[in-house]
């Protein structure tokens, strides 16, 4: 791992592509393609790198972060809990009140319709400035 000083000053997008490289595995095409899907969902979408190197996607807000773990690639929405989820695509971090989160594991697919959906959602939750959580089922 990098110090936290070593990438001052690169553009953000650098160090995310940087990041899905370093990576060079399942988890680096996995990374890869949850970003793109993200930037077909909303071309107006904000990268970010925060906290020591963690992605972050945000418009109005923050969208999602990615992170990359041995086993696994997760996508955390900062206000998932209020967005619907009907393809069920969340799939940890199910008991907070404010964050969800998917968990992506070598050879899993994610449902690109249902994840750019999720993406929209987020984006439009975001730019109305409400932060409650939908209706209940």
């Amino acid at each position: 791992m990098k110090k936290p000083d070593a990438n001052q000053g690169q553009p953000a997008p650098e160090l995310i592509s940087q990041r899905i490289a370093e990576l060079a595995d399942w988890r680096g095409e996995a990374l890869g393609r949850m970003r793109r899907l993200i930037w077909q969902a909303d071309p107006g979408v904000v990268e970010e790198w925060k906290w020591m190197g963690t992605p972050v996607w945000s418009h109005d807000g923050i969208l999602c972060t990615g992170e990359s773990y041995k086993d696994k690639v997760k996508l955390t929405f900062a206000k998932g809990a209020s967005l619907e989820d009907p393809a069920r695509l969340f799939n940890a971090s199910l008991d907070g009140k404010v964050r969800r989160a998917i968990d992506i594991f070598e050879g899993e697919d994610v449902d690109e319709f249902a994840f750019k959906a999720l993406v929209r959602q987020a984006v439009a939750l975001n730019s109305s400035g409400k932060s409650k959580p939908s209706k209940k089922a």
